[in-house]
């Protein structure tokens, strides 16, 4: 078996020399500044180009690479837009797309997880893949039973291409921070890390999917692939018929499409912990397939993938969280404070007036106070730009707000789904959302 797909030295030197670019670029910079050129504008430049190459290499590496790219696509929409408009293109490539493996290849991974009589299973199965991620690749074929099926088989060497990305990348994450101004990196990376070793092992995503499916079967809304047989490294599903994924509805749906499968995808991710005791932790649109009507209305949403899944220990969100917002929503700063350090969000030695602490918290519960609410890549990119300026009153606050262990995964999920139905440009009855289905938020 070959390695995943390129050779470990020549990966992790396209890793490093990230920074490396950087820097050069900024020297670039400089000289054009000493020329004349307003620093904003060559600051300008420099993100651009560095982001270009960041973007182009994380899409053509797989593992870890591709993984990290694919958490910070999500965040896209909080981006200024004459930073991104250049680099979308790179970003939503990488939420689609990838390179695939011989199919030679993939037949030996199916044998090791199914035995050597497996074509008595898999009676069928296309030579070339019908979708490829960050650490495998999906091929179509037909189970026995006449079933058709989806059969994700792991990139050999996966484990260790993924594990030493990320390690490469948590070192250079100083280095490509400039290309996100504001967000902060390491811990992305450190929690990208934290959920690696579950991702690799296709018989926990199992366990995972084939809760959820029992949870929606027959749900009228949300479609969610039935288990058929899997192994460490190989995951048969049935196969799921979609034209497209929520990256076509970005890129070019109705206003329609984009505010009725907004919606879906917040009750299903707001559904998920209370029917499963899980949150589908991995909120990138290419997990998330349109399933029109026969007569191409918006119909139900499909979704995919569940290696990355918070195993909640109350079995559902923490009503803690929903009792937080409520406080926001009622305007009660002395309160919320209170709930805060009872929560961990703000440790005892810290001192902060509860009124700032509420107008930092305040825009992010906008959407709950109101019976319908569009998000938008302007409403988030003001939120990324309040708590992020240093000019901003709010952003005192940012560093005395901490974020308990327990909520690491549910904030990255919150985000990410934020981060999607800001590009989505979604209007749905958020407040309705919540009150029914996240534990404490309900008057």
């Amino acid at each position: 078996m070959t390695e995943l797909p390129r050779k470990a030295a020549v990966r992790t030197a396209r890793l490093a020399a990230l920074p490396l670019g950087y820097a050069g670029r900024t020297a670039l910079g400089f000289g054009k500044r000493l020329g004349g050129k307003p620093a904003e504008a060559v600051l300008t430049e420099v993100q651009q180009r560095t982001a270009e190459q960041l973007f182009r290499t994380l899409g053509e590496l797989k593992g870890g690479a591709m993984k990290f790219g694919q958490a910070l696509s999500v965040l896209e929409a909080a981006l200024p837009d004459e930073l991104v408009a250049p680099y979308r293109e790179h970003l939503t490539a990488l939420q689609d797309s990838a390179p695939a493996m011989p199919a030679a290849m993939a037949y030996e991974e199916i044998e090791d997880a199914l035995g050597p009589d497996w074509r008595d299973l898999l009676v069928e199965m296309d030579e070339k893949a019908a979708a490829a991620a960050s650490i495998g690749q999906v091929h179509r074929g037909r189970w026995h039973d006449g079933r058709e099926v989806a059969i994700k088989v792991q990139y050999p060497g996966a484990a260790q291409a993924l594990l030493g990305d990320l390690k490469q990348i948590a070192r250079v994450a100083k280095g490509v921070a400039p290309v996100f101004p504001g967000i902060d990196i390491k811990p992305l990376v450190e929690e990208v890390q934290a959920r690696a070793a579950d991702e690799l092992d296709y018989r926990l995503e199992a366990e995972a999917q084939a809760a959820f499916a029992d949870a929606f079967r027959g749900d009228p809304e949300i479609v969610v692939p039935e288990v058929v047989a899997f192994g460490e490294r190989v995951l048969v599903s049935e196969w799921m018929e979609s034209p497209s994924s929520l990256a076509s509805v970005i890129r070019s749906g109705s206003q329609e499409e984009r505010d009725h499968y907004g919606e879906l995808l917040v009750r299903f991710l707001f559904a998920g912990p209370a029917r499963t005791g899980m949150l589908h932790a991995d909120p990138h649109p290419g997990n998330f397939r349109i399933l029109p009507t026969d007569d191409g209305l918006p119909g139900r949403l499909g979704v995919l993938d569940y290696g990355a899944v918070a195993r909640l220990p109350e079995r559902s969100l923490p009503a803690a969280l929903g009792r937080l917002m409520r406080l926001v929503a009622d305007q009660d700063p002395d309160a919320l404070l209170e709930g805060l350090r009872r929560e961990g969000f703000v440790k005892e030695n810290i001192r902060v007036d509860p009124q700032d602490v509420f107008d930092y918290l305040a825009p992010f519960v906008e959407p709950t106070r109101v019976e319908r609410f569009r998000f938008s890549r302007e409403w988030m990119r003001e939120q990324f730009d309040r708590v992020n300026n240093p000019r901003s009153p709010s952003y005192t606050v940012t560093t005395k707000i901490n974020l308990p262990p327990a909520y690491l995964l549910i904030h990255r999920t919150w985000l990410g789904g934020i981060g999607l139905l800001s590009q989505l440009e979604a209007e749905a009855p958020f407040k309705a959302i919540l009150e029914e289905s996240l534990p404490g938020f309900a008057p």
